[in-house]
């Protein structure tokens, strides 16, 4: 049985759910946890009401921790939102805090299934729910720079004017300030970015890239849809054992970090990260990512 605990069911944790609703995912019971027990009541009830329209007929609850016991995935949406102005990294003290409790909450159930976050500074939040649930690394992934590796791929193919899922090309790194884009090896179809683009508009798309989770808060207060869809993304790739290649956050166990990298999903989580030929550019910037989350992690750590 394919059972999945939402945990934080604001924005996303609920686009999340109702993303799984219309894309005929194989689960079979989807349960919701939320500090706000009347949101969740509507929640669910609104969920439910979508059912006889839905492709796929799952057993939507209310529930608590002890739920988490025989779950396949518990989804982690929990924890303060970015307000405008703020950093993914300005979250880092409040939600390692909520993140603490979450995780002992859920291993006294007896979990052993899937970890799959969501919530910001994503790959440090990934790290610690690594370290705090004692989890195999494969069994904790991150949504990464799934989302950003999307939009990438939408305002590389408004440019050049293909569908964007003919475009080849990802953002790594820092789901946050310090990822970046491997322009090195980005194809069009099977032609190099390099004929489409000049230097100035890969520069001007990587920086929108980047600056798109500001504008969309500053603009609506919230980005969901879209790491919702990222979620989905994921979640089919392990139920249905894909073997899809997604840049999730997954461990990196030479610098003891998270960070969004091309890695084989499928039902063992985050299976093998790809091999990356990186550019010298790109090298640096991949050291100065990883340093970056190194650094926040001691923060944590030492706080």
């Amino acid at each position: 049985m394919n059972k999945i605990v939402i945990i934080g069911c604001g924005n996303v944790g609920m686009s999340y759910a109702y993303s799984l609703l219309n894309q005929s995912t194989p689960v079979n019971e989807l349960v919701l946890i939320d500090i706000n027990q009347d949101k969740i009541i509507g929640e669910v009830m609104d969920l439910n009401h979508c059912l006889a329209f839905s492709p796929s007929k799952i057993d939507i609850k209310v529930g608590t921790y002890e739920d988490c016991k025989d779950a396949k995935i518990i989804v982690i949406a929990a924890g303060a939102n970015q307000n405008p102005g703020e950093t993914r990294m300005d979250l880092i003290y409040k939600n390692a805090k909520i993140f603490k409790e979450i995780i002992n909450s859920v291993m006294k159930s007896g979990f052993d299934g899937y970890f799959l976050i969501a919530t910001n500074p994503l790959d440090i939040m990934t790290y610690l729910t690594f370290k705090y649930s004692g989890f195999a690394p494969n069994k904790v992934i991150g949504t990464g720079t799934s989302l950003d590796t999307a939009r990438l791929r939408f305002l590389i193919s408004e440019k050049v004017g293909v569908n964007p899922k003919d475009i080849n090309a990802y953002v790594i790194g820092e789901h946050g300030d310090s990822e970046f884009t491997l322009w090195s090896s980005a194809l069009v179809g099977s032609e190099k970015i390099d004929k489409y683009l000049t230097e100035e508009e890969k520069e001007s798309i990587e920086n929108d890239v980047k600056n798109a989770a500001y504008e969309i808060i500053n603009k609506k207060g919230a980005t969901y849809y879209g790491v919702a869809m990222c979620l989905t993304r994921i979640t089919n790739a392990i139920l249905n054992n894909e073997n899809s290649i997604i840049t999730v956050s997954s461990y990196d166990k030479e610098n003891d970090v998270f960070f969004g990298v091309p890695t084989i999903v499928n039902k063992d989580g985050a299976s093998k990260k790809m091999y990356i030929e990186l550019d010298r550019k790109e090298t640096q910037k991949l050291i100065n990512s990883i340093f970056a989350l190194k650094e926040a992690i001691k923060k944590v750590e030492n706080s």
